[in-house]
């Protein structure tokens, strides 16, 4: 597909997607009674479906949950002026903050009814600049390994020609949630 067809439909799907989240709760955070009885992806699913409120920061750094699967997450983001650092390049914080959310999410799928997650150890390599000629990127985080205390996921930073930005690694503590 060429780059500007597939620049449209992320448009558009990002589109759809934001009309449902706003129609929702809007940022915020879910109330313990509304999830505790949610599996990871099920609670993942329902904030997609704007039942759920999703998370502040994504609204803050201008960036939205397209997809889940299970052990698969995938954002969309838009680098703005606002994400610049003094040089004028896109700050390496809005490349992890993007890559953790789908990182994370990837995990939280996984996650049965009373566990949860917390990132432990985050790895972040960027390796092309986002122009400004770049008006969107995508990361999609994979879980390699999920287990009873530790979980593993890797997350590419991609834009619509294929070209990669950065890529990610997590190590993610699981545990049990208390109520």
């Amino acid at each position: 597909m060429p780059h500007s067809a597939t620049l449209d439909t992320w448009l558009s799907q990002e589109t759809d997607i934001a009309a449902r989240l706003e129609a929702g709760p809007g940022p915020g955070v879910a109330r313990p009674e509304q999830v505790m009885h949610l599996s990871g992806l099920e609670m993942m699913q329902a904030m997609l479906r704007g039942e759920l409120p999703y998370a502040a920061i994504a609204k803050t750094l201008d960036f939205t949950l397209l997809e889940v699967d299970s052990g698969r997450a995938l954002f969309q983001g838009r680098p703005g002026p606002a994400h610049r650092n003094p040089m004028g390049g896109i700050h390496g914080g809005w490349y992890a903050t993007l890559l953790d959310s789908a990182l994370g999410c990837a995990v939280h799928t996984l996650m049965p009814v009373g566990r949860g997650y917390t990132t432990a150890e985050l790895g972040v390599n960027i390796v092309k600049a986002i122009g400004p000629k770049v008006q969107r990127v995508r990361a999609e985080g994979k879980v390699i390994h999920c287990g009873r205390q530790l979980a593993t996921a890797e997350a590419r930073l991609f834009g619509p020609d294929g070209t990669l930005y950065a890529h990610a690694t997590t190590t993610c503590l699981v545990f049990e949630l208390k109520h």
